[in-house]
């Protein structure tokens, strides 16, 4: 019998939220939320992506990741560079790269933990089907 498709909504959520809790506890230990790690990601994936571009990357407002990056500029993470026109730009420090590097690998850990009780096979389809799902 198939599970109602609130109920399938619901399960990927709490996957989600699985991963959130996790990943943010396995992070701490670096001094980083999974928030933080997201944007030093980003970052690292868009060095010339502007404050806009990064908050719609990391799924905020314009206004939340101008303070989540003022935040990480003050622990030294990122800098701040003039970009054209009015455009805000950030690059990564080598603090802050070097917590990025580290916080893939912990992440990875997270994921390798959570999708384990899937087959490679299995865990292909699962990518296929949400692949779908997002295009």
């Amino acid at each position: 019998m198939t599970r109602a498709i609130s109920e399938i909504g619901l399960s990927v959520k709490r996957l989600q939220m699985r991963h959130h809790r996790e990943g943010n506890a396995a992070l701490a230990p670096l001094g980083v939320s999974l928030v933080q790690w997201d944007a030093l990601r980003h970052l690292h994936r868009n060095p010339e992506a502007s404050l806009h571009d990064l908050a719609q990357l990391t799924f905020q407002t314009d206004q939340s990741f101008g303070t989540l990056a003022t935040r990480m500029i003050d622990r030294g993470l990122i800098e701040r560079l003039p970009g054209p026109g009015r455009a805000i730009r950030h690059r990564l420090t080598d603090k802050g790269e070097a917590i990025r590097e580290q916080g893939q690998r912990v992440l990875e850990g997270v994921l390798e933990r959570s999708f384990a009780p899937l087959t490679p096979q299995q865990l292909a389809i699962f990518d296929d089907l949400l692949q779908r799902l997002l295009a």
